[in-house]
């Protein structure tokens, strides 16, 4: 997928079908988007295009960072996505001008494929029947997807980010159609979990909503390598500390990969974080999480 920074740098695309939104999550709502716009590219031999934006417009905590957004994005079959720089002067933009200007002047948009809960323009006053007034005047077509409602709530970014925070993993996994994830940088700890005996990789996640403390069976995404092993996301109490840390050991694995990004998937909850009465009895625990791990999913061996 080529990645475009800045609607100034477009240059000419054939026939594009363009999916419009922030996709914040990549959501199973967002799926069916992206792969309708995929489906009717490649029917007219064009080109399926994303246009998207950062940072949130909402100001929102980020599910997924951009680099992740963008990842899973690519593996849709997407062939450009657009990313604008959501700053004040965009903001400022009329949907009108948004149309006009960009959909129409920069991209020649053939198809545009939006969800019926999108706003868009300054103030968010353009949504879905704004771009199916304007597209008789710039000669494009529109597809509005329904929003997708699972228990009868609707399947947003907002609602996936509340149910993350409150450990629903389970339920968040339904509503992405994949487990929960986080992308982040391996960075140098204080190597306290090596002198137990458990090397781990500290993580630095990229502006991404974290799972509650506890301990967790995880599967690694390393250079489309897939790995497993357990993540501990929590305070060490156990040593008095304060900081909050995201750790996974790996299994069976011995590389160096710091300042490398890794993908976190979580796969099941294994304990609440705990504060034990001494180091030794922790390293007791960390056997038995890894036990657990292996025994409650098998394919983790």
């Amino acid at each position: 997928m080529k990645v475009i920074y800045g609607v100034n740098k477009i240059r000419k695309f054939r026939k594009p079908v363009v999916a419009l939104g922030v996709f914040d999550g990549v959501h199973r709502g967002h799926i069916n988007i992206l792969k309708g716009a995929v489906r009717k590219a490649r029917s007219i031999k064009g080109t399926s295009m994303v246009l998207t934006f950062w940072p949130h417009p909402q100001k929102e905590k980020n599910l997924y960072s951009l680099e992740h957004r963008l990842r899973l994005i690519s593996e849709i079959g997407i062939d450009v996505c657009v990313v604008i720089n959501f700053n004040q002067k965009f903001a400022d933009i009329s949907a009108f001008d948004f149309v006009r200007n960009i959909l129409f002047k920069k991209i020649h948009a053939h198809y545009v494929y939006v969800g019926r809960n999108f706003g868009f323009g300054k103030d968010a006053e353009g949504n879905y029947k704004t771009l199916i007034g304007l597209s008789k005047i710039y000669n494009f077509k529109v597809k509005a997807f329904k929003v997708i409602n699972i228990k009868n709530k609707p399947v947003s970014s907002t609602y996936i980010r509340a149910l993350i925070k409150k450990g629903k993993l389970a339920f968040a996994r339904r509503l992405l159609t994949r487990p929960v994830s986080i992308l982040g940088t391996v960075i140098k700890g204080i190597s306290l979990a090596r002198k137990l005996g458990f090397p781990t990789a500290n993580i630095n996640p990229h502006h991404e909503v974290i799972p509650p403390h506890g301990v967790y069976a995880v599967r690694v995404i390393f250079n489309d390598n897939k790995f497993n092993g357990i993540c501990y996301i929590g305070s060490r109490p156990t040593f008095l500390s304060k900081s909050e840390n995201v750790e996974v050991y790996i299994f069976n694995f011995n590389k160096n990969i710091y300042g490398k990004n890794l993908e976190i998937q979580f796969i099941k909850k294994i304990r609440d974080e705990k504060k034990f009465g001494s180091a030794s009895v922790l390293v007791g625990q960390i056997k038995t999480d890894i036990l657990t791990a292996k025994k409650n999913f098998p394919s983790l061996n």
